[in-house]
């Protein structure tokens, strides 16, 4: 009898162990929950004293994030913690050519200003201040546009709205065209010239996900105005753009319908293709962006057609690129990027004239390196070699400086 009560009283002692033991780890728990929850407070006053000294609180660039295709800058306001964000980019160049000219150029300053009216209905303007803006006035290289104004009806990752003035989702660089994400310190011709970067006309577009990884566009917009880039030689395309300026010399501003295609499925990948259609233009590239490791390969080729050229104006041009580069940083233990890159490009902007003639294609090798003390900061420099018929035409000797914020 002795022995039961004994052994009760040992049960009786551990289980009383045991529940304080139970209640003590609930309590820490409890505690850690508790300990959390201070500090997501802390942040957030943190954030909002922030907010009383300036109006609003700054978001940093996401270089690994884009929306809808635009480049790291221009997709800050997606990704903004306040209703107001800015953003923007720079760049500046020194050139010498081989025919003795040189160059400094305050090339571009552009200021990215977005609005979330909420969390669906999304302003997001480009401003852009070039060749150091205008000079009292006076008629120059040097101006100020608005390169897109336009409102974002977010719906769903399927289907999503865009009303406005907007870059055209054509090729690489024309909607990604910050100075971070190419090597080269000038564009490529094949994207100045024949797909003619920054293109951003007026009209509407719906975009989003067809499947995981497999995304589109879909848009009509202002059509290229041929009258405009009448006698321009090589710039025919490039200055038939509208753009958001108000000034057209038709009567009718006609539709122009792009479409692009872009699968992201592979880590690292991007292919993809577009197309631009009107009345008299028809255009399509296909593109690609590969990223492994300290490697990069990206490339665009293009072809455009046109009906009813009058006798001596282009009526077909085609060209593209190829660029490789490798980060020779990443042999070291350095957290900065160094990559050192080749592009090989070919441009005929006249493969053929109506009348019969044809105008020979430009052919440019680039060297060079690019250095990134930040992920938002690059300075550059290359030498681009440029023949034609076989023959050189030109070399260019450049550096530069570009950001991102």
């Amino acid at each position: 009898m002795k022995t039961s009560t004994t052994a009760l009283s040992i049960f009786t002692a551990l289980l009383l162990t045991s529940s304080a033991f139970a209640s003590e780890a609930t309590e820490l728990e409890a505690l850690k929950q508790e300990l959390k929850e201070l500090r997501e407070m802390t942040n957030t006053l943190v954030d909002e004293t922030s907010d009383l000294k300036t109006g609003f609180s700054y978001t940093t660039v996401d270089t690994q994030k884009s929306h809808s295709g635009l480049g790291s800058a221009a997709s800050k306001v997606y990704y903004s913690k306040s209703p107001l964000s800015i953003g923007g980019y720079g760049e500046m160049y020194y050139a010498q050519t081989t025919e003795g000219d040189a160059k400094v150029d305050v090339y571009r300053f552009v200021p990215y200003i977005g609005y979330k009216f909420s969390d669906n209905i999304i302003l997001n303007v480009e401003l852009e201040f070039e060749h150091g803006g205008v000079k009292d006035g006076a008629a120059g290289d040097g101006y100020v546009v608005v390169e897109f104004m336009y409102l974002d009806f977010l719906c769903n990752k399927n289907a999503n709205l865009r009303v406005g003035n907007m870059l055209m989702p054509m090729g690489l660089i024309n909607e990604k065209h910050e100075p971070t994400l190419f090597t080269t310190v000038q564009r490529p011709n094949t994207e100045k010239t024949l797909i003619p970067s920054t293109w951003h006309e007026s009209g509407v577009m719906a975009y989003g996900e067809i499947a995981e990884g497999l995304s589109y566009r879909l848009g009509g917009f202002t059509a290229l105005d041929l009258s405009m880039g009448a006698g321009k030689g090589d710039s025919w395309l490039r200055d038939s753009r509208i753009g958001s300026f108000g000034d057209t010399q038709r009567d009718d501003l006609g539709l122009g319908v792009v479409a692009r295609v872009d699968y992201t499925g592979i880590n690292g990948l991007l292919v993809g293709a577009s197309g631009y259609t009107d009345t008299h233009i028809k255009m399509y590239d296909i593109h690609a962006d590969y990223k492994l490791d300290a490697m990069r390969l990206y490339g665009v080729y293009t072809q455009t057609t046109r009906s009813d050229a009058p006798n001596g104006e282009p009526e077909s041009a085609k060209g593209g690129y190829i660029n490789a580069s490798y980060d020779m940083l990443s042999f070291t233990s350095w957290s900065e990027k160094m990559p050192l890159f080749v592009q090989y490009e070919s441009v005929a902007a006249q493969d053929a004239i109506a009348g019969g003639t044809s105008v020979a294609p430009k052919k440019t090798t680039t060297v060079g390196i690019n250095y990134f003390p930040h992920e938002q900061v690059v300075l550059k420099a290359d030498y681009a070699m440029q023949t034609q018929d076989d023959k050189t035409d030109l070399a260019i000797a450049s550096v530069s400086m570009g950001f991102i914020f």
